[in-house]
């Protein structure tokens, strides 16, 4: 059964979709099976992996709010391995009319949980704000990878989501764990930001990834050409550093290669 992993900080520009596309597709060239679900209403991730509204029938509003099944929204991207339940605009919708379901919180769980059984990973990318959109995506994961930005704000909101996810495990989902916290958009030639990475893994309790992503400019262009780096640039410090956050993750959880 699929480990669902949600990418979540409130803190916008910190590397989280970018970390939501490049880790899934790296996982998928290592040749696991994986569905990254973009749940916020930008649609990056579906844009930034190349997909277009022409590609897809239904979205992840659909799958929550309609009943639509998963399966019939799901499509195929670039990515070997990598599919994807895309979003639009609509998604903010949702938001707003989710206020009158009962048990509002595990829509998404209810709704993407048939999917475990034909994926080893499920990434989803969440929206940054700590709404009912990020609290579903919460308690249908398993998981959280958390990135931190390597600068001098890099832990501004990281106490909150942090009591946000223990607000989660204990009324909505007992089982969630930290996956853990991975430092972003690192340059070494700064000392503020080597300051940074030690007090992160001085003062944060949970795991911090061994792996750090470093700032690199092959990262930042990929998107453009809707492609996440590894295959936009293999040769890449970016995507060499994104396959060994996937070999970390699939070391942790002890998955064989």
């Amino acid at each position: 059964m699929g480990k669902i992993i949600a990418i979540t900080n409130q803190k916008g520009g910190v590397g989280k979709t970018t970390t939501a596309i490049n880790l899934a597709a790296s996982l998928g060239i290592l040749e696991k099976k994986v569905l990254i679900i973009d749940a916020d209403p930008q649609s990056n991730t579906t844009s930034g992996l190349g997909v277009k509204e022409v590609d897809f029938t239904y979205t992840l509003y659909d799958v929550m709010m309609q009943g639509v099944d998963i399966f019939d929204a799901i499509v195929k991207t670039e990515v070997p391995n990598l599919d994807i339940l895309a979003s639009t605009i609509d998604l903010v919708g949702a938001e707003v009319e989710l206020v009158n379901f009962d048990r509002r919180e595990f829509i998404m769980r209810n709704n993407i949980s048939p999917a475990r059984e034909s994926y080893d990973y499920i990434i989803i990318d969440c929206l940054p704000s700590l709404g009912i959109l990020t609290i579903n995506s919460l308690v249908a994961a398993d998981s959280v990878i958390i990135p931190v930005q390597s600068e001098y704000y890099s832990l501004e909101g990281l106490g909150k989501l942090k009591d946000t996810i223990k607000a989660v495990q204990e009324s909505y989902n007992q089982n969630l764990e930290i996956e853990g916290v991975l430092i972003t958009m690192y340059d070494k030639r700064l000392r503020l930001a080597q300051m940074v990475v030690e007090n992160v893994r001085e003062i944060v309790t949970d795991h911090v990834f061994d792996t750090i992503i470093n700032r690199n400019s092959k990262i930042n262009e990929a998107p453009m050409v809707g492609k996440p780096v590894i295959l936009y640039d293999a040769s890449a410090t970016g995507s060499k550093n994104y396959l060994n956050l996937a070999y970390e993750l699939l070391v942790l959880n002890n998955d064989k290669l």
